[in-house]
């Protein structure tokens, strides 16, 4: 099968700022990925070029087995759900739809249409008069129903309060059971993410800190209490990821080879935001420590 998207090396600039080095990411398809970092990490910069908007400054990437934007065919592929949920404020509901239909050889209007009755969403009204959350599910109806085998979305509940952000993931997931496809989905919220996704790619300082399955992740990965982020007494194989500095007991989240015997390194399983915390920590934390090492020296 087709990676959902493969990158190798893949960077970008802006200036003198990176804001994607040496990207290299390999995504099967078929999964619900969450995209994680802080702002500023390159996440809007992966996507971008992703759906064609940007061209690498340096590296490959393809996806679903083509360069991105390179013509009808790839564009048909991929549907997209930006940051701001980009609308026409002066176009109905119904406007939306038939401008769908004209500009997607794959448009399914029945899912469209389906979709707008089930949400409730009045044909006639405005996207200009619509609330945020209606508007992020007319944007997300306009990705579906070009029928895409990628769907990619750029923080589109970022700005949705509570139950609009609920209604909206119920529909991401309705969407993603129904049909053989993959999703890449950018968002600061990790427990909405931890409802949905099954891969999980952490972006901080342009540079990827870690992916793969949720699963593998969070099976490979520690919470071990009482100990020191000593390599000469971790447990054999494993790699200190994040350690507390005076919190007591002493808590070190590692990446571990396999078992761990409990009764000399007590400690236990991790949840999400541990991981993403510990590899954002790690990422920030790093050029501090090399600022000091240089200082010393």
């Amino acid at each position: 099968m087709t990676d959902a998207l493969r990158s190798q090396g893949l960077g970008m600039r802006y200036g003198h700022r990176h804001a994607l080095a040496d990207c290299t990411l390999s995504i099967p398809a078929g999964h619900v990925v969450g995209l994680v970092g802080p702002n500023g990490a390159g996440k809007t910069t992966l996507l971008h070029l992703a759906v064609g908007l940007l061209t690498p400054a340096s590296g490959t990437i393809e996806v679903l087995g083509g360069k991105p934007g390179s013509g009808p065919a790839q564009l048909a592929k991929v549907g997209y759900v930006a940051q701001d949920t980009p609308l026409y404020a002066g176009l109905t509901v119904a406007d939306h739809l038939k401008l769908g239909a004209h500009l997607n050889p794959g448009w399914d209007m029945a899912v469209a249409a389906e979709r707008i009755e089930r949400l409730r969403l009045d044909p006639r009204q405005k996207a200009g008069k619509m609330s945020g959350g209606q508007r992020a599910q007319l944007a997300l109806t306009m990705a579906i129903a070009k029928n895409p085998e990628l769907l990619i979305m750029d923080e589109p509940i970022a700005s949705l309060d509570p139950l609009a952000r609920s209604d909206f993931l119920r529909s991401l997931a309705d969407f993603t059971a129904a049909r053989q496809v993959s999703v890449v989905l950018s968002s600061h919220l990790l427990g909405d993410l931890e409802r949905i996704c099954d891969y999980l790619i952490v972006l901080v300082g342009s540079r990827v800190q870690v992916a793969g399955e949720v699963s593998d992740l969070l099976a490979s990965h520690r919470m071990l209490t009482g100990v020191r982020a000593d390599p000469a007494i971790m447990p054999p194989g494993s790699t200190v990821i994040s350690a507390s500095r005076d919190g007591r007991p002493r808590m070190v989240l590692a990446r571990v080879a396999g078992p761990v015997d409990e009764t000399a390194w007590p400690g236990g399983p991790i949840t999400l935001e541990d991981l993403v915390l510990a590899y954002m920590s790690r990422a920030t934390d790093a050029p501090r420590r090399e600022s000091a090492l240089k200082g010393q020296s």
